[in-house]
């Protein structure tokens, strides 16, 4: 039995360099990312683009959402960081949201390739620091289309319970926040890195041509 033990763990580790949505962060070189000034695609709110558009002209009041990879000792993790600016267009009130396995245990990750495991959808290890950003593409919104959007986060997250890499994982996770936006996206079968560069590129604007970091 002890035998049986130690060859599912060595299979764990083994694997685990397959699996994505990682928590454990790899320190990488910081990334620049372009920041989208124009108004999103909040389909509820999209009226409101104007009085967004005068928000970020006064510089003051500014919310925002972040879509966004990081390195991690698999292939990555994308999720979204949401919040407020303040004038000097510092991150302030921030929030994160993503979907993981809700362990730092690799076996949960080798499972999930095969079967949906228990999941959480809050911060995990390395998600706040940029110094592991990979990715990341901002869209400026104003109060109700940033309540807009955080209420749909919120219903999201009570109902995704479980991680599956092939089925749900954290690029699906982020695609349904996209989507609830407006906003086209790409198929979740892919690096987190690439997923966030692709959404980027096929919603246009100053994001169309961003910065992206080095392959992790």
């Amino acid at each position: 039995m002890m035998l049986l033990n130690g060859r599912l763990w060595l299979l764990a580790l083994g694997m685990v360099v397959l699996a994505g949505c990682a928590p454990n962060a790899q320190i990488k070189p910081n990334v620049v990312s372009y920041n989208n000034q124009g108004s999103g695609h909040v389909t509820a709110t999209s009226r409101a683009r104007t009085s967004t558009q005068a928000l970020q002209q006064a510089g003051e009041g500014r919310y925002f959402i972040e879509f966004r990879s990081r390195y991690a000792l698999t292939y990555g993790h994308s999720y979204v960081m949401f919040g407020r600016l303040n004038k000097a267009g510092q991150m302030i009130d921030k929030d994160v949201a993503g979907l993981h396995p809700a362990s730092n245990s690799p076996v949960p990750y080798v499972l999930g390739h095969y079967i949906p495991v228990p999941a959480e959808t809050g911060a995990s290890d390395g998600d706040l620091e940029d110094r592991y950003k990979s990715a990341s593409w901002r869209v400026m919104l104003n109060e109700t289309e940033y309540r807009t959007v955080v209420a749909y986060i919120r219903k999201l997250q009570a109902r995704s319970r479980f991680w599956q890499a092939t089925v749900y994982n954290c690029n699906a996770f982020v695609g349904e926040i996209a989507r609830s936006m407006g906003y086209k996206t790409p198929g979740h079968l892919m690096r987190p890195q690439q997923y966030i560069t692709k959404l980027r590129q096929m919603n246009g604007g100053p994001n169309a041509i961003g910065y992206t970091g080095p392959a992790g």
